[in-house]
């Protein structure tokens, strides 16, 4: 009898739910501009950074991919990115550079490094934030114990030394 084959233990890093958000967005600009770097073509380039997402990002970016492989105007072949507002600032920039001939993936570049930065203004704002609510509750904990503990022995004290 042959023993049972032992489970493969998947790393912590592999069982991860994907990025959501603007740090998925921003990873899959830069990877877009990595694809177009290597020489895809843009509806390639796109399919290949879409493959594994489900959303309205998705929806639009897979339209404009169909759109430019059939060989549309990129007017046209934009206008479903440029209605989803997680894809807009791509398609705007992807209408300029189809015009004047700069590359797509500078942009895509430049967008994800926006995009970073403004999560990083975002989440330092949510940690001050934290800050200033934490210090409520401690000094409604801290401040009686300060006043028994501190300022009461002094005055009792001094109040002893004038009655007397």
């Amino acid at each position: 009898m042959r023993p049972a084959p032992k489970k493969l233990r998947v790393p912590w890093s592999a069982r991860r739910k994907p990025r959501s958000g603007g740090t998925r967005l921003a990873a899959s600009w830069d990877l877009l501009a990595a694809c177009l770097r290597a020489g895809m073509p843009v509806p390639a380039a796109i399919e290949a950074i879409i493959d594994d997402w489900e959303g309205p990002e998705a929806d639009a970016l897979r339209a404009t991919a169909a759109l430019l492989t059939m060989g549309a105007a990129p007017a046209e072949a934009w206008a479903p990115a440029r209605a989803c507002p997680g894809t807009a600032e791509l398609a705007r920039a992807a209408r300029r550079t189809a015009r004047s001939g700069s590359a797509l993936a500078q942009v895509a570049e430049e967008i994800a490094t926006q995009l970073r930065a403004s999560l990083a203004d975002r989440a330092e704002a949510k940690a001050q934030r934290a800050g200033v609510l934490i210090a409520g509750p401690l000094a409604l904990c801290f401040l009686p114990a300060f006043l028994c503990l501190g300022v009461v022995p002094v005055v009792l004290g001094l109040a002893g030394h004038l009655i007397t």
